[in-house]
């Protein structure tokens, strides 16, 4: 057995945050600090270095301490060529008040200096080293600096230290994963046999990570993707393939899939950290979401608690679900969804939503290169991050907010009450030029609202710094404008530029219309994509969108499922928007007339809530007039409905109902994906229309764009997406082996080649 030392790779930074990162969350500092690190005022301060002078030095050290050796590395911002000893700067920029700071505000500011100094005293050789803080006011370039001299001695007893600070933190992490990858070793798939398709597809998995690839698969309903996806994953940590990997999911039903998973590998014997990201809004243990000290208690203090919270956790927790957090943040007074992130950075599984990964606003901010060539993303139910990543890389801005800013500032802070009052001004201006224009679209940035935004940003910025009582108006309208800030950083011929004006209000909106080569910068330096859905369907549809390349891959399982199994009825009633009128009483009486014959419990969809709610009103009145509407009981889905809401919606669907059960319900909403309802607790599906969306400006600019492109620019607007839309309403009907039911597609275009060929085989009949 070897005597040699476990290595642990860390950053400087990584590794003094850990030790000295104190105080509160403050989220008026985080909101402006977390913008400015290597930004341009970093650099106007590296450009008045001397000839001598270098910037950006990278600096590495080997550390021994209690039997564990850190490589430790980092870049330093600069190294002066200054007498009687070398400087190393440190500098941090801000918005806030220089005159606020002083030489003892910031501990790990000093931490992280030292570090390098020690750094580069022990590759030089030198006795003593100058140390100094340089703080930048981001607007004026003003300057805050202090400086010490520190020898050599005393920079070496700072830095062990430090490093012992951190090795109660590693030692759990190497043990943890020694016991982990033994577990790896030992776990053996967690049913007794695969299903059919179930080990091809664990294979794909598995042969895409190898190889370093994308894998763009198609894996129907009741194959148990979940499974056939983590295991591989789990797998190819234990080969050294993998550090960790991400689980991304859209749906909180589909979360609750990939926990499951991990659960049930962890009672086979599986021991691997996996945590769940929920959203702030959903774990906040206050009535009201404010991440400030002075009101909430869990943000007070909760840099000088969470260290021990997270040893706590991962020294006795293996999967760490929703509960599991909450129960722990009590134990220790943290803010759950901090505490959630900075378990999520130790976990070797995080199941969290595509945002944490994808959206440049809230994505992971503490990975490094050389992690993300070491992690995994499983895209579950895939189809969904086209529309969401469009969302993600679009950004705008509303009149009506300067207004109410510019009247909320006036008399109390003159400097942004005039940037609110330039930015309401443009808009209204705006207006005036467009009065007959309700909706504008132009090929470029708007520049003139560029520069005026990021003026407001800059008063702002003054404002949330100044550690005074801001807000909420200012605080949303401040996130607001970066948003469309960082989203113009990537605008080129991939974006339009849409202004809307409506009675009482005027928006300009930077409009995404194809996410393809965002999601690819997003994603890039993760080893290995997994995308999967029972829908990826055209799978070149899919692979256009999110962002495909020459070498990856494409798996298309078939059905596990027997064709007797599901019996499918094709009714030729236009449901297109100039016939709607028309199709409300023969849909209904087919409904009235399925539900006779076949009784039971069934979900019928629909494109949208006033076509269902027609249909639903219709139905209602056939029943009360006698005119052969069968006797059954009926829901009706309501738009923002609860949680809890939602669940005695599903709980509604029982076998054991003495009568039959109609649920009214969108396509595309919170049933039609994720909802499992086995055997008798759902007998049939029906689907009304093809689902296209609706027609509007914004679907017909991505026609149009892709028209340019020499691609089917209908099918990739409408046709597309809505048809995915039907074969998620349609899966929610066979889920086991042993299912049976009826699905009923109530439309004549079901009949035409172009849409009956983007059917599964199965329902092509």
């Amino acid at each position: 057995m070897s005597d040699k030392p476990s290595t642990i790779a860390i950053s400087v930074r990584h590794l003094v945050e850990y030790a000295y990162l104190s105080g509160s969350i403050d989220v008026k500092l985080n909101a402006v600090d977390s913008m400015h690190e290597g930004t341009k005022a970093h650099q106007r301060i590296q450009q008045q270095y001397g000839e001598l002078d270098r910037k950006e030095v990278y600096l590495k050290a080997d550390i021994e301490a209690e039997g564990l050796l850190f490589a430790v590395d980092g870049r330093c911002d600069g190294l002066l060529a200054t007498e009687p000893a070398i400087t190393i700067d440190e500098i941090k920029s801000t918005s806030g008040d220089l005159d606020h700071i002083t030489e003892h505000s910031y501990p790990v500011h000093w931490a992280q200096a030292m570090f390098y100094a020690y750094m580069y005293a022990k590759d030089e050789g030198l006795p003593q080293m100058r140390v100094q803080l340089t703080y930048v006011h981001t607007q004026s370039d003003r300057l805050q600096q202090f400086d010490r001299v520190v020898s050599f001695e005393e920079l070496e007893r700072f830095v062990a230290e430090v490093v012992r600070l951190y090795v109660p933190y590693a030692a759990l992490r190497l043990r943890h994963a020694a016991e982990r990858d033994a577990s790896i070793e030992a776990l053996a798939f967690p049913f007794g046999a695969y299903r059919a398709g179930q080990r091809k597809l664990a294979g794909a998995v598995y042969k895409s990570i190898d190889e370093g690839v994308r894998l763009f698969a198609r894996a129907p309903t009741g194959i148990g993707k979940t499974i056939s996806t983590t295991f591989p994953a789990v797998k190819a940590i234990g080969s050294g393939m993998l550090q960790r990997f991400y689980y991304l999911t859209a749906r909180t039903t589909t979360r609750k899939a990939a926990e499951d998973a991990l659960l049930l590998m962890d009672a086979k014997g599986l021991r691997m950290h996996a945590v769940t990201l929920t959203a702030k809004d959903k774990i906040c243990f206050q009535d009201e979401v404010r991440c400030e000290k002075e009101h909430c208690p869990y943000a007070e203090g909760y840099y000088d608690r969470i260290n021990g919270a997270v040893l706590d956790i991962l020294a006795n927790e293996t999967v760490m679900t929703r509960p599991v957090i909450e129960r722990y943040a009590e134990k220790h007074r943290v803010c759950p969804f901090e505490f959630s992130l900075d378990v999520a950075y130790a976990a070797d599984a995080v199941i969290c939503d595509y945002n944490y990964i994808f959206d440049p606003r809230i994505s992971f901010k503490r990975q490094y290169n050389e992690q993300k060539k070491r992690t995994a993303l499983l895209v579950d139910e895939a189809h969904n991050l086209v529309d969401r990543a469009r969302d993600m890389y679009s950004a705008e801005l509303a009149k009506s907010a300067f207004l109410a800013l510019q009247r909320e500032l006036k008399g109390t802070d003159s400097a942004g009450y005039k940037a609110a009052k330039a930015v309401n001004d443009y808009f209204i201006a705006l207006r005036k030029q467009n009065e007959d224009s309700p909706q504008l679209v132009e090929k470029q940035l708007p520049a003139d609202l560029m520069a005026l935004a990021e003026s407001f940003a800059a008063a702002a910025e003054r404002l949330l710094g100044g550690g005074q009582g801001v807000s909420e108006l200012l605080l949303d309208t401040y996130f607001a404008v970066q948003s469309f800030i960082r989203v113009a950083k990537h605008y080129d011929e991939r974006y339009v530029t849409l202004t809307e004006l409506t009675k009482n209000e005027l928006r300009v909106k930077l409009f995404c219309l194809d996410p393809s080569q965002m999601l690819q910068l997003m994603g890039k330096g993760y080893r290995s994509h997994i995308y999967f859905s029972a829908t990826l369907s055209p799978v070149s549809y899919y692979m256009d969108m999110l962002g495909a390349g020459e070498k990856d891959y494409t798996l298309a399982v078939a059905s596990p499922f027997a064709k007797e199994q599901l019996e499918v009825i094709v009714k030729p009633v236009s449901t297109r928007y100039r016939d709607r009128d028309d199709s409300y009483g023969p849909i209904a009486r087919q409904l009235a007339q399925l539900v006779a014959e076949r009784p039971g419990n069934y979900f019928v969809f629909f494109p949208s809530y006033a076509y269902m709610n027609a249909v639903h009103k219709t139905y209602i009145e056939c029943w009360a007039t006698g005119e052969g509407a069968s006797k059954a009981d009926v829901l009706l889905q309501e738009p923002d409905m609860s949680e809890e809401e939602r669940d005695q919606f599903l709980d509604s669907f029982q076998e054991s109902n003495e009568s039959s059960l109609i649920g009214f319900a969108v396509m595309g909403g919170v049933f039609s994906e994720g909802v499992d309802l086995a055997g008798d607790r759902l007998v049939g599906v029906v689907v009304v229309g093809v689902g296209l969306p609706q027609l509007g400006l914004e679907r017909n600019m991505i026609r149009d764009y892709f028209n340019e492109r020499g691609k089917s620019g209908y099918d990739y607007a409408y046709v597309f997406p809505g048809m995915n839309k039907v074969l998620q309403a349609g899966g929610r009907l066979i889920r086991s082996e042993t299912d049976r039911g009826t699905l009923m597609l109530i439309d004549d275009r079901y009949l035409q080649p172009h849409y009956n060929r983007l059917l599964p085989e199965e329902w092509r009949r």
